[in-house]
């Protein structure tokens, strides 16, 4: 009798908890009022008709990528990542000017080399002192390839450690399809994808002194004088700051930060367009990216002066959330 009875007693407490992890289970488990948020449904007249794209709204977590996404050539895009180690190790305050870099004759006769072979530098000397901030202007304004080397010795010692230190940051934002073989993005063996690319430009905008730098439309040096922005949108239809990138094989790309209203709220997008093809490769990688924000924010592309006429495909249905149980 006693048994019948534990045994009862205990089927009975087994039921009890079985009920109670049901109702746990239910309450922890995701309705449809509670699931994650659902991605973003981008249409795909928002992406450029050529190369590859992406982009990621500020306050969300994923990174909207065009198809295609693959390691191609990014010229001076390489630039943002050098900007931004140079900058993690020797930040800046508002104000600030940092620490002076001695140019050499060495860094005179590499500049001479590199214009010979027509690549973006500026006017140096030996003896030339730079300070931190002018240097990093030289660098992201006029995209001077020049200075990426005098950057990256003065940082890691030697160009061949920091390119390295470049390969471990990728890495540790995940990266994957990225490899730096040089500071400046002049060598077509340093490639990328857009989807990775918008993941450095979004941490490098994270520091006050780059995203105060990419938004300066000029800037003097005490030999080149007065260097301006290749960044001709910035200014324009909510375009905050950038930076240009564009070799034969990479065709033109563009790295940008844009404040736009979309749905009637003030959204930052950074967004990253590569392989634009075109006679101006620059203004080709500007002008595509200027068209993917205003389709983006779901408007006709509008002119900016001094860029090549935009395509003109229907403007692009604005974009929404995928409703639950919708694939996005």
């Amino acid at each position: 009798m006693n048994s019948r009875i534990r045994k009862a007693r205990v089927t009975g407490l087994l039921v009890v908890i079985a009920a109670i992890a049901a109702l746990g289970h239910q309450l922890l488990a995701p309705s449809s009022s509670t699931a994650a948020p659902s991605a973003h449904v981008v249409p795909s007249a928002v992406w450029p008709v050529h190369g590859q794209a992406a982009f990621i709204e500020g306050g969300r977590p994923q990174i909207q990528a065009s198809p295609n996404q693959h390691a191609a050539a990014i010229a001076s895009l390489a630039k943002v990542m050098t900007a931004y180690l140079v900058l993690r190790d020797h930040p800046l305050r508002p104000g600030e000017e940092g620490p002076t870099i001695t140019l050499s004759d060495a860094d005179v006769a590499d500049t001479g080399r590199r214009r010979a072979r027509q690549e973006s530098v500026v006017a140096v000397a030996a003896g030339e002192q730079l300070t931190e901030l002018q240097a990093l202007q030289a660098l992201l304004l006029p995209s001077a390839n020049n200075i990426a080397p005098v950057l990256a010795r003065w940082d890691a010692g030697s160009a061949d450690r920091f390119v390295a230190r470049m390969n471990t940051t990728a890495r540790s934002l995940g990266m994957t399809q990225t490899r730096y073989t040089d500071p400046s993005g002049y060598d077509d063996a340093t490639v990328s994808s857009a989807a990775d690319q918008v993941r450095i430009v979004d941490h490098a905008m994270r520091l006050p002194a780059f995203a105060h730098i990419v938004a300066t439309p000029s800037a003097w040096l005490p030999v080149a004088g007065t260097v301006h922005n290749t960044d001709a949108l910035l200014g324009h239809n909510g375009f905050v700051g950038g930076k240009t990138g564009s070799t034969a094989a990479a065709g033109g790309c563009f790295a940008f930060r844009a404040v736009q209203w979309i749905d009637g709220k003030r959204t930052t997008l950074t967004g990253v367009v590569l392989g634009q093809p075109g006679s101006d490769r620059i203004a080709a990688g500007l002008a595509a990216a200027a068209e993917m924000v205003d389709r983006i924010a779901g408007r006709p592309p509008r002119r900016v002066p001094g860029l090549p006429g935009l395509h003109r495909r229907p403007p692009a249905p604005p974009m929404r959330f995928a409703r639950p149980g919708e694939s996005p």
